[in-house]
C-alpha cells in the first residue's frame, strides 16, 4: 500500500487511461481527486462511488482560476498526474491558428498550470511527484507528420517536464512524463479497425509506469520522458 492515505490529483482521470490509473492508485491506498468538466462525464465514471475517489468540478484546466479551485484544499498533496489533453489530426494545410491554439491550451497550458499549482502545494512540505503525459511524436517528431499541431503541443509538454524537473529538484519534487504511442482503447480500435491492436500498449500497462514514477519508491528518477510504446517496432 505504497500510496496509503496519500492525496493524488489525476486530471483526465475519467478517461480510458485515467480510469486505469485511478483504479490502480485506490487499490494501493491513495485518495484520488479527479477533476471533471461535464456532468455526464462524472456520471459515466465507473469509480465515482469509491470511498477514496473525490470528483471535483472544473470548468477548464487551461483556466488558471479553475485549476486553483481544483488544487485548493488538497493538503498535503503527494502527487499530481496530468492525463488531460486533446488530439487533432491534420497536416499544416488543414490546421489553422484556432486549432493550433486549442491544442496548445488542451495539452501544454493545462499541464503547465497544473504543474504550477502542484508545485505551490508541494514546495516546503516534503516534496512530491508530478507526472505529465507527452506522446511518441513529442520525442520522435517525424511521426507527427499529419498531426503537426498535436505533435508540437506534446513536444512542449516534454520540454516543460525536463525544465521543471531541474527547477524543483531541490524541493524534493520529482517531475517526469510518459510518452505513449497509440493506446489500446475502444475509441482507437474503432478509428483504426485494421491495425494490429495487440501491438498497442494497454491502459493498465501505461498506468503501471505512471504509478512507479508517482510513487515514493521512485527516489531518483526526474526529468525523464519515458517511452511506453508497447510491442510495436515501428
Amino acid at each position: 500500500m505504497e500510496f496509503s492515505d496519500r492525496h493524488v490529483i489525476v486530471t483526465g482521470g475519467t478517461g480510458a487511461l485515467g480510469s486505469a490509473v485511478v483504479a490502480a492508485l485506490v487499490e494501493r491506498g491513495a485518495i484520488c481527486h479527479v477533476p471533471f468538466i461535464a456532468a455526464a462525464e462524472a456520471a459515466a465514471f465507473r469509480l465515482r462511488g469509491h470511498d477514496r475517489v473525490k470528483l471535483v468540478a472544473a470548468r477548464d484546466l487551461a483556466d488558471e482560476a479553475a485549476v486553483t479551485t481544483v488544487y485548493d484544499g488538497v493538503d498535503p498533496l503527494w502527487a499530481s498526474i496530468h492525463l488531460a489533453g486533446g488530439f487533432a489530426m491534420g497536416g499544416i494545410g488543414e490546421t489553422g491558428r484556432a486549432t493550433l491554439v486549442a491544442q496548445l491550451e488542451m495539452n501544454l497550458v493545462s499541464a503547465y498550470l497544473c504543474c504550477r499549482a502542484a508545485v505551490m502545494r508541494m514546495r516546503g512540505k516534503g516534496g512530491g511527484r508530478i507526472v505529465n503525459v507527452a506522446a511518441r511524436p513529442a520525442v520522435e517528431p517525424r511521426l507527427g507528420a499529419g498531426m503537426t499541431a498535436y505533435a508540437a503541443s506534446k513536444a512542449a509538454v516534454a520540454a516543460l517536464t525536463e525544465a521543471l524537473a531541474q527547477e524543483v529538484a531541490g524541493d524534493g519534487i520529482l517531475v517526469n512524463a510518459v510518452a505513449p504511442s497509440i493506446i489500446d482503447t475502444p475509441a482507437n480500435r474503432n478509428a483504426m479497425p485494421k491495425a494490429d491492436h495487440a501491438l498497442w500498449p494497454k491502459p493498465d500497462e501505461i498506468a503501471a509506469t505512471i504509478l512507479y514514477l508517482a510513487s515514493p519508491a521512485n527516489s531518483v528518477t526526474r526529468g525523464a520522458v519515458v517511452p511506453v510504446y508497447g510491442k510495436s517496432a515501428g
